[in-house]
C-alpha cells in the first residue's frame, strides 16, 4: 500500500513539474505571430542596426548567461522525475551487527561546546535505539569540548602545531590530521560517517547507511539533509536552503545513479567513505583544497575512480540563522569553488561539469541584471533560446516549491504557517535568494580568498531574541 501512495505522490510531483514547466515556456514566449522564423529575422537584424554590433553582442551574450546551468537544469531533471521522490521510509535489510565499525565524526572549531555536546547526545541515543552497537563518535576539535568520558566517544583535539605535507588548512587540516596514523584507531574496512557539528541523524539515514555499508558495492555515499525539522531560526535562510534538499534529491542522486561520480560536486555533511578509500584520496590538497575540502576531495576521489552512490534517508541541519551569514556562507561556497576548478591539479576531463557549475553561480549577478532590464526593456529572442532560458528558469523554481514541500510538515506547522511558508516559496523566496546570492557572488570577487567564515550556530541567543521579540 506505502509503495503505492508513493508512486502516486511521485506522479502527482511529476505533473505539477510539467505544468510549471509548461507555464514557463508559454508565459515567456514572446511569439506573436505564426511566421516564426521571419518574426525572429526580423526582430533581430532590428536590434543590431539600433544598438550596432558591439551592443548587439552584449545583449545577446546576457540572454545566453543562463545556459550555462543548462547541465544542472537537465540532471536536476531527471533525478525529480527518472527516480521515485517518494521512499519516505527506508527498510533495514539486514542486521546492523553485521556491520564492520561505524566512526561518525564531527568536525568543529569549539566555538559552540553546547551544541556539539547536545549533537552527540541525539546521535547517540539514535544509535542506541535502533540497536546499532558497532560504532563510535569522534569529535575533532581545535579547542576542547568537554565531551563526557564514554567508550563509544572519542574526543580528537587538533594541536596548533600540526601542519600537513601540503599546507591544507581550516576544516581539510583537521579531518586530514584524524588520518595520521599515529591518530587513528580504524582499519580500512571500517566506515566513517561525515557530520557538521549540528547534524542530527534520524532513523532513516542510520538505516540507510547500515544499507549502504553492507552492501559493499561503493566507496562513498551521500544522503539527502532537510534544514526545517529543527527549531527554525530564520525562515528566509530555512526557505532559501529548500532548493538545497531538490538538489540533494535531484542532483546528487541523479549523477551517482547514472555515472557513481560527483561530476556535479557534493557536499561534505552527511558524507559517508570506506576508511581505506578515504586515506587514500585524503584532503591534504593545500590552500586550493581548503575552502570547500568537500568539492577537492570529490573531485580527487573522482580522479582515482572511486565509486559513489546515494543514500536513502534524510538527516536534519539548521540553516544559518542570518542573511549576513547565508551570504558569507555562499561567498566561502564560491571562492573555494573557484579555486577547486583553476586548480591545474585537475584536469578537464573531471572538473568540466562542475566549472560549468561554478561559472552559472557567479553569472547570478548579470543574470538577475538581465532579468531587470527586460521587465523595463522587453526585447525579441531566438525560439530555441527562449525554450532553454524558460526550461532552466522553470527547474529552478520549482526546486524551491519541490524543497519546501519536502521539508515542512503540515501537521507539525499548522494550516496557516505552512500556507504562508508555501506562499513565500512561490511569491518571494527565489527572487529574494537570486539577490542574495548575487551579493554572496560579488562578495566573493572582490575579497581576499582565503577566510574560512564559520557562521554563527549559538541557538540560546538567537532562539532568545525570537522569544524577546514574541513578548515571551
Amino acid at each position: 500500500m506505502s509503495t503505492t501512495k508513493n508512486r502516486l505522490k511521485h506522479l502527482i510531483h511529476c505533473t505539477s513539474l510539467f505544468m510549471i514547466l509548461t507555464f514557463f515556456i508559454i508565459s515567456s514566449s514572446d511569439i506573436k505571430t505564426s511566421n516564426i522564423g521571419e518574426q525572429d529575422k526580423f526582430h533581430h537584424f532590428k536590434l543590431w542596426a539600433e544598438y550596432g554590433t558591439l551592443g548587439y553582442i552584449i545583449w545577446f551574450s546576457f540572454r545566453c548567461l543562463i545556459i550555462l546551468a543548462l547541465p544542472h537544469a537537465v540532471i536536476t531533471f531527471i533525478g525529480l522525475t527518472f527516480f521515485n521522490t517518494f521512499h519516505n521510509e527506508v527498510a533495514l535489510k539486514n542486521s546492523s551487527l553485521l556491520t564492520p565499525l561505524i566512526c561518525i565524526r564531527i568536525v568543529t572549531r569549539g566555538n559552540y561546546p553546547e551544541l556539539v555536546r547536545e549533537t552527540v547526545a541525539r546521535n547517540m541515543a539514535k544509535c542506541v535505539e535502533l540497536g546499532v552497537v558497532n560504532f563510535i563518535i569522534e569529535v575533532v576539535t581545535d579547542n576542547p569540548i568537554g565531551l563526557p568520558k564514554h567508550r563509544q566517544i572519542r574526543e580528537i583535539l587538533v594541536p596548533a602545531s600540526y601542519t600537513p605535507k601540503s599546507g591544507a588548512l581550516y576544516k581539510a587540516r583537521a579531518l586530514q590530521f584524524c588520518l595520521e596514523d599515529d591518530v587513528s584507531i580504524l582499519a580500512d574496512g571500517d566506515y566513517i560517517v561525515h557530520l557538521d557539528e549540528e547534524t542530527i541523524m534520524t532513523t532513516n539515514s542510520v538505516y540507510g547507511i547500515i544499507n549502504f555499508i553492507q552492501d559493499g558495492k561503493y566507496d562513498f555515499g551521500q544522503g539527502t539533509i532537510t534544514y526545517a525539522n529543527n527549531t527554525v531560526i530564520n525562515w528566509i535562510t530555512t526557505l532559501a536552503d529548500s532548493k538545497r534538499v531538490a538538489e540533494d534529491i535531484g542532483r546528487i542522486r541523479a549523477q551517482f545513479n547514472l555515472f557513481s561520480k560527483p561530476v556535479f560536486g557534493w557536499k561534505g555533511s552527511y558524507m559517508v567513505a570506506k576508511v581505506h578509500a578515504e586515506r587514500d584520496v585524503s584532503f591534504d590538497h593545500g590552500i586550493r583544497g581548503s575552502l570547500t575540502e568537500d568539492t577537492s576531495f570529490g573531485m580527487e576521489a573522482y580522479k582515482k575512480d572511486y565509486k559513489f552512490t546515494f543514500i536513502d534517508g534524510e538527516m536534519w541541519e539548521r540553516s544559518p540563522f542570518t542573511i549576513w551569514d547565508y551570504i558569507q556562507q555562499r561567498k566561502r561556497w564560491i571562492q573555494g569553488e573557484f579555486l577547486v576548478v583553476n586548480s591545474p591539479k585537475i584536469t578537464w576531463r573531471y572538473k568540466f561539469w562542475l566549472a560549468l557549475n561554478f561559472y552559472a553561480r557567479i553569472t547570478v549577478p548579470l543574470c538577475l541584471l538581465d532579468a531587470i532590464l527586460n521587465l523595463i526593456f522587453p526585447l525579441p529572442t531566438l525560439l530555441w533560446l527562449n525554450f532553454l532560458r524558460s526550461f532552466v528558469e522553470a527547474i529552478n523554481f520549482y526546486m524551491y516549491i519541490f524543497g519546501t514541500f519536502k521539508s515542512l510538515s503540515f501537521y507539525r506547522l499548522g494550516f496557516v504557517k505552512y500556507s504562508l511558508c508555501i506562499g513565500a516559496t512561490v511569491f518571494i523566496i527565489p527572487t529574494l535568494t537570486q539577490i542574495m546570492d548575487s551579493i554572496s557572488v560579488l562578495l566573493a570577487i572582490f575579497s581576499e580568498k582565503k577566510d574560512f567564515y564559520i557562521v554563527n550556530k549559538n541557538i540560546k541567543i538567537h532562539a532568545k531574541k525570537i522569544k524577546t521579540q514574541k513578548g515571551e
